[in-house]
């Protein structure tokens, strides 16, 4: 057996029990969401800069929370709005405008005795998301999360981002089984407790604040919740690849920055299907053949119980077959395109260097060729 068959045979085996024990993981009984009590009050704020057809459509969308609720879009721009529906303006300076928005909306509105919600625009959020992030935060959590649920892709770029969000290891449901230390974090939805608003402030100039919050909250030994209920986010028509490849690829130099140690374990645990099914092809092994046969046996299966906590009664499990390996082809693309690059995003315009937790520094002169 050649060496390169015996490397081969090796990463997947590893990939396999990678997944083996992430299906383990996930299919231990989860205690059932049972509130208990008056439901929490809550401050929704919805922050987005220029909304679009969708994300208006997002925020129209009726929330029937048994609590009490008020939810605030804060934005520069005044977007239509329904009725009952509160805009703040807000422009913040800050490198991190989402979180400049936030800091903005939590220094002006009253958050006394209220769960503050942060929800990005792209999610339709429902009265039982809203409950499902407020409660264990009003029951003593520090932070809570939700998974992210794309639904709806009618091409195939949209289908490989719901694909990977929903049945691969990047599934954020699967992020948060198999996270060592500080809590995977995904910060389209969020409830944030007092102490993970103070730690809020110091993060306007970092990217990838989400993670860098879970991270300072471990350090204090706060808990960090994940929602049963996911974040649904509508997909509809995403377009190019472009749209995914960019935005991945961003956050595998955002991982880089805020977890270095796992940054090579993308190709290694989380995209290895392609490259070893290139590899068994190509060296034309039965053993590394039967190897990979179980790697994706193992991944077909994980999918399958991704799909089956996402939501199974609205939508068929078939896509979770086919999807995870789009997905994984996605990330792989999306790794690929990091290389060399870590060390500098470029986000809305200009480029920042990346120093240690996403905080980023204005480069001169604009390496590309934007405002300076």
């Amino acid at each position: 057996m050649s060496a390169l068959v015996l490397i081969g045979v090796g990463w997947a085996v590893l990939a396999t029990g990678f997944s083996a024990v992430t299906l383990a993981r996930l299919s231990r009984k989860a205690r059932p969401f049972a509130p208990s009590g008056a439901p929490p009050s809550v401050l929704l704020l919805r922050p987005v800069d220029a909304p679009t057809p969708r994300e208006l459509e997002n925020l129209a969308l009726p929330v029937e929370y048994a609590g009490t609720l008020e939810q605030v879009v804060v934005s520069p721009f005044r977007p239509r709005l329904p009725e009952g529906l509160r805009w703040l303006p807000s422009d913040p300076p800050t490198p991190n405008r989402k979180v400049g928005h936030l800091l903005y909306a939590l220094e002006t509105l009253p958050t006394e005795g209220r769960v503050v919600l942060a929800v990005d625009a792209d999610v339709a959020v429902t009265g039982a998301l809203v409950a499902a992030l407020a409660t264990p935060v009003a029951r003593g959590a520090a932070l809570c999360t939700a998974a992210p649920l794309p639904v709806g892709p009618v091409d195939v770029a949209g289908r490989a981002m719901a694909g990977l969000l929903r049945y691969t290891h990047h599934s954020f449901r699967a992020l948060h089984a198999m996270s060592a230390g500080a809590k995977a974090v995904c910060g389209k939805a969020l409830a944030l407790s007092p102490m993970a608003r103070a730690e809020l402030r110091a993060l306007g100039d970092h990217i990838g604040e989400d993670l860098e919050l879970s991270k300072r909250l471990h350090a204090r030994g706060l808990e960090v919740a994940l929602s049963e209920v996911p974040a649904v986010v509508p997909l509809g028509e995403v377009g190019t690849w472009d749209v995914p490849l960019s935005r991945f690829t961003r956050w595998m130099r955002v991982l880089a920055s805020h977890r270095p140690a796992l940054y090579p374990t993308v190709p290694l645990l989380f995209t290895p299907t392609v490259p070893l099914v290139v590899l068994a092809v190509a060296v034309g092994s039965a053993v590394l053949s039967l190897a990979v046969v179980g790697l994706v046996g193992a991944r077909t299966l994980l999918a399958l119980r991704l799909a089956a906590m996402g939501r199974p009664d609205a939508e068929r499990r078939a896509p979770a077959v086919t999807g995870w390996l789009l997905g994984e082809a996605l990330l792989l693309a999306a790794f690929v395109g990091s290389l060399g690059k870590s060390g500098t995003v470029t986000w809305r315009g200009y480029t920042y260097a990346l120093h240690p937790g996403g905080r980023m520094v204005r480069v001169w002169p604009e390496l590309t060729g934007g405002p300076g």
